[in-house]
């Protein structure tokens, strides 16, 4: 009889633990999600900035119009993408190396490196720029042997 008492008392706790229980695990979750979200929206940012601005500087007539292409490029990235430009960080490099880098019959190696925001981290004593997850892509293109610098 003792038992049966006891039981008794516990009526609708379950519903109360299971929502607990339920809100505890559902928040991290759901932040997850977000930021892998962020993650991946900076990686597809790369990734499309890499090849576009690879294809623009192949396609340029000159050295200087390769230039532009490229910073036109990468803000237009990054509008799209919602990131600040600064964020976009552009590297080209030609193989094989030469002074001139675009320059004609070289393989163009773009390289796009993104630094992503986490979602709600406050920017407290600069822990918005710690917290920032890197992402990295790399396009390679094949300059045209008649491409001139000048």
């Amino acid at each position: 009889m003792h038992r049966a008492k006891a039981w008794r008392d516990d009526g609708g706790a379950a519903a109360v633990e299971f929502l607990l229980v339920g809100l505890i695990l559902l928040v991290p979750i759901v932040y997850l999600v977000i930021a892998l979200g962020q993650i991946q929206s900076g990686s597809f940012a790369a990734e499309t900035a890499s090849r576009q601005i690879a294809r623009g500087v192949a396609a340029a007539q000159n050295a200087e119009h390769a230039r532009e292409r490229v910073e036109q490029t990468a803000r237009a990235v990054a509008a799209e993408y919602g990131i600040e430009r600064q964020e976009l960080e552009v590297d080209i490099a030609c193989r094989p190396a030469t002074a001139l880098c675009p320059s004609a019959g070289a393989t163009l190696v773009v390289t796009v490196r993104v630094r992503v925001a986490l979602p709600l981290v406050p920017d407290v004593f600069g822990a918005q720029q710690k917290t920032r997850v890197a992402v990295e892509a790399t396009s390679v293109q094949k300059m045209s042997r008649l491409w001139s610098a000048g």
